[in-house]
């Protein structure tokens, strides 16, 4: 039997031997009319940061804290205990001579996990520790499983992303991760609420998956026995709303797709979408700095950041430049000169891009060379803009450029953050493009969109020029905490199941 594998087993019969003595604890406890689960209500008057932040106000006065027993250190009659709770630890001073002998003797028995009550007054130890001297310790809750010894150590972080109670209880900076991203979702709706967007909810069961090029989830409606999709974006429905008079709108929600897994995608994510009628691209671009910029600002308290190792500045204005002029700047070739699917295919094979056999358009080339040879080049934010009509299936063309698109990505640091347009409020354009989606999803493009005659007919009632944007909170919030993969900013990421 290999060395590792001798390891996991003695690991395991030493987990259930701990977890039957906890077991056994508990069952005196409620023999004894004490069991802590029975306990509804625990009053407590301040958190661990609140008695350090007023020390000068408390000391020498009584508080009450609870939290999570994550150190102890027994001295005869006398303990000390560090207890956790969401805003940090705070030691403890526990006696004999405060608690009586019986209540002293139950904190000693109490294990590293269990949850505690403790009333007593605030003072500073002789190494100066803020601490509470506790006159009376209250059992809260019982931890029957032990906290590992070396969780962040642990070389499985696929056990991190399974247990991620066990991962916020073991490192706090993952507790400070996901703060950081409720900061950033607060920080958006209040520059958008400002500007006078209102935010909205729309479906997330579809009867056409649209607004996006992605192979969408299958569900069964009972009871109108019929197929429905889990949304790809919100964008069709949003743009409804534009039609019908609100001028601005915007929606943060969940996206699933039923795609590939890596670092930079999970089946399902948060996305902001947002439409503002009367405007335009440049619109859009200003919006997008001001979002991430003022984001960067709020949860880091600079626009210079380093993620990944790699520096990055995100103060405005950002870089801007047209797809084409971007892969003629890395490769030195000019689509602008290559007018024919012949030529860009006879380019794209000297380059060594591997093509999609059913894109091989002109325009379809041009995106794929420049997701290639040039993404992972853009480091400091950069707006690319001016797309091929055959992927920009809901953008409006440029009038002197008709097989190109108004419409954006923002890179950086080589990825994708945000995708905005100068809407296509065309009907009888849109209906040709739809049609043209259907023929490449007949053609076994799973991720072209499906004719929606029903969006069609809420622009033939006509949609004002409008901007759109739409943006991945998973991946702002992966920069703006330097997270490498996008499990680390999902609290409960999607798991293939064990066994």
């Amino acid at each position: 039997m290999e060395e590792n594998q001798v390891n996991n087993q003695e690991t395991e019969l030493d987990l259930n031997h701990l977890m039957m003595v906890r077991r056994e604890k508990l069952a005196k406890l409620q023999e004894e009319g004490k069991n802590p689960f029975e306990i509804i209500k625990f009053n407590r008057t301040y958190n661990s940061k609140q008695v350090k932040d007023n020390y000068e106000e408390l000391e020498g006065k009584d508080v009450t804290i609870a939290g999570r027993i994550m150190a102890k250190r027994i001295m005869g009659k006398a303990s000390f205990c560090h207890i956790q709770d969401e805003e940090g630890k705070v030691q403890s001073y526990v006696s004999i001579n405060d608690l009586g002998e019986e209540s002293y003797k139950q904190f000693k028995e109490y294990d590293i996990g269990d949850i505690i009550g403790i009333t007593g007054f605030v003072f500073k130890t002789r190494t100066e520790e803020i601490s509470v001297h506790a006159k009376e310790v209250t059992l809260l809750s019982k931890s029957l499983r032990p906290l590992p010894e070396k969780f962040h150590g642990l070389k499985d972080t696929d056990l991190r992303y399974r247990q991620r109670y066990v991962d916020l209880i073991m490192n706090p900076e993952v507790k400070d991760t996901f703060k950081k991203r409720t900061a950033i979702i607060s920080e958006i709706r209040r520059i958008l609420n400002e500007k006078g967007y209102l935010e909205v909810e729309t479906p997330i069961l579809n009867t056409i998956p649209g607004g996006a090029n992605a192979r969408p989830f299958i569900t069964h409606h009972n009871a109108l026995d019929i197929d429905m999709y889990l949304r790809i974006a919100t964008e069709l429905y949003l743009k409804r709303l534009i039609v019908g008079g609100f001028d601005k709108v915007y929606e943060i929600g969940r996206i699933f797709r039923n795609e590939g897994m890596d670092i930079k995608h999970n089946p399902e994510f948060t996305t902001i979408e947002l439409y503002e009628a009367y405007t335009d691209l440049e619109g859009m671009m200003d919006l997008t700095e001001e979002i991430v910029s003022t984001c960067a600002q709020k949860v880091c308290g600079t626009t210079k950041i380093t993620y990944q190792g790699e520096e990055i500045d995100l103060k405005p204005p950002f870089r801007r430049v047209t797809m084409i002029d971007s892969i003629k700047e890395v490769t030195g070739v000019d689509f602008n000169k290559i007018t024919t699917d012949e030529e860009a295919l006879k380019v794209a094979k000297q380059l060594n891009v591997e093509l999609d056999p059913i894109k091989l358009t002109r325009g379809d080339i041009i995106a794929q060379v420049w997701d290639a040879k040039v993404e992972e080049t853009l480091v400091n934010p950069t707006f690319v803009y001016e797309y091929p009509i055959e992927n920009s299936p809901l953008a409006k063309k440029y009038p002197n450029k008709p097989e190109m698109t108004q419409r954006f990505e923002l890179f950086i640091g080589g990825r994708e953050y945000a995708n905005a347009f100068s809407e296509l409020n065309d009907p009888i354009d849109q209906y040709e493009r739809f049609k043209k989606q259907v023929e490449a999803r007949e053609a076994g493009d799973e991720e072209a969109n499906m004719m929606d005659m029903d969006f069609v007919n809420a622009l033939e009632y006509g949609m004002p020029p409008t901007g759109g944007m739409g943006m991945g909170i998973d991946r702002l919030v992966m920069l703006l905490t330097d997270s490498a993969s996008i499990r680390d900013v999902l609290l409960f990421p999607t798991m293939k199941p064990l066994g």
